[in-house]
């Protein structure tokens, strides 16, 4: 090849932008497939584990530290680290350690998704599309099932409870409310068009009733928590979420006094095992059976209070009578984030986690304080939604999955990733 020809070559793709090596594009590939991956936890966790593999040798190779240099990433690390650390010297060493050893990838992911929007501001669009899609394609499938009665993959509903294309697993409402917030926020940066806006307005609506329909009394509660969270402290769209959550709870509560197992379930249920309303049932938290795994967890707690007993092991411990308590005291987790570390990670690992919440709740009220007094926003709209999806990661007061769960990591670092990105480029 001639000298000028390469110089000319080295023009073109400097001035089209192309500085993207083979791994970057395969991660930016992987990222923007990720919201499709609503068929099980496998694959989501295949390619967070390739990509952050990727993403660690295009580091290395560069010689770039960047995003691994920053707090938050420094301080996820070394909850991995001591959690790992822990695993050392829990019952079942080789479960623990499983759980806790490669943990760091999760982090590591949410630095992937920063720096690929600090190269290529595209990437939002692509995920904006993804969720339109994947959010649609739920939609669609959701409202058959619930009708019909089975789904376009065969799958039949269980119970008045939708699940889609999640089939077995419910965790549909999950998915939808979790990443719904990452959908608002890229929803706000888009150039939009008219027709745009109004098909969102109806996804919106179909979307919260969806959740509704779909049993998890978990996953409603966060649309409400996020959304209510959303319209206090946005200044653009405000009028619009509203008017479409408005609808939305109409459509709800219409829905529910035509099901009364919905109705029992979401409602009622829970409000007699709190005791909000009067009833022959014992006041506990949540559910029985969640009262019996967080008493349980808490025995376990008290026992080993600075370090736990291991990462993924509340599982193996709560047989033992010594801390078995209640009607159901024995699962693979409490269903309490906060819970299951102190009881597995010890108040090491349960501070980690609430100075994440304590972060997140300093922002938002210096943002509601500049709204009150008129002053100028630390926030913007878009980093409001983002948080939002954060919150209700952290939100204490509520049941949750398990906190060392592949799948439900996945879905919690995507909103992160963004809003670390929108935070650092902020500062710079």
């Amino acid at each position: 090849m001639k000298l000028e020809t390469f110089f000319d070559l080295h023009k073109i793709r400097k001035m089209n932008n192309f500085k993207y090596s083979n791994s970057v594009l395969i991660n930016l590939i992987l990222v923007s497939i990720i919201p499709f991956l609503i068929w099980g936890p496998f694959f989501p966790d295949l390619i967070v584990s390739i990509s952050a593999l990727f993403f660690l040798y295009y580091s290395l190779k560069n010689n770039n530290f960047y995003y691994f240099s920053k707090k938050p990433f420094i301080i996820f690390l070394a909850f991995c680290i001591i959690s790992s650390l822990i695993s050392l010297e829990a019952e079942d060493i080789s479960l623990s350690i499983k759980s806790s050893l490669f943990y760091f990838r999760i982090g590591v992911f949410s630095c992937l998704i920063w720096y690929l929007i600090d190269r290529d501001k595209s990437i939002l669009t692509y995920f904006y599309y993804a969720l339109i899609l994947c959010f649609s394609a739920l939609v669609i499938d959701g409202y058959i099932q619930y009708f019909i009665g089975v789904n376009l993959s065969g799958f039949k509903i269980s119970g008045n409870r939708v699940s889609s294309f999640f089939g077995d697993e419910l965790i549909m409402g999950s998915y939808l409310s979790r990443l719904f917030p990452l959908l608002f926020a890229l929803f706000l940066i888009k150039k939009k068009q008219k027709y745009e806006i109004y098909f969102i307005g109806f996804l919106f609506i179909l979307v919260d009733v969806l959740i509704f329909m779909s049993g998890e009394r978990s996953a409603f509660f966060f649309l409400n928590l996020s959304t209510v969270f959303i319209i206090i402290l946005i200044k653009e769209y405000q009028k619009f979420r509203l008017v479409t959550f408005i609808i939305a709870i109409i459509c709800v509560v219409i829905l529910s006094l035509n099901s009364s197992n919905l109705n029992e379930r979401m409602f009622k249920g829970p409000a007699e095992d709190m005791g909000l309303i009067k009833s022959s049932k014992e006041a506990v938290i949540f559910s029985k059976n969640h009262d019996s795994l967080i008493r349980t967890a808490y025995n376990m707690f008290k026992d080993k209070p600075i370090f736990g007993h291991g990462p993924k092991m509340f599982r193996v411990i709560c047989k033992d009578e010594k801390y078995a308590t209640g009607v159901s005291p024995c699962m693979t987790h409490p269903h309490h984030f906060y819970i299951q570390l102190l009881a597995e990670t010890g108040i090491i690992g349960f501070l980690f986690l609430f100075s994440a919440l304590s972060y997140v709740v300093y922002v938002a009220f210096r943002q509601f304080i500049s709204i009150i007094f008129k002053k100028k926003r630390p926030l913007t709209d878009y980093q409001v939604c983002l948080l939002a999806g954060i919150l209700i990661t952290l939100w204490p007061f509520s049941p949750n999955g398990n906190f060392f769960n592949n799948w439900l990591m996945v879905v919690y670092s995507l909103p992160l990733g963004f809003y670390l990105q929108s935070f650092y480029r902020k500062n710079k």
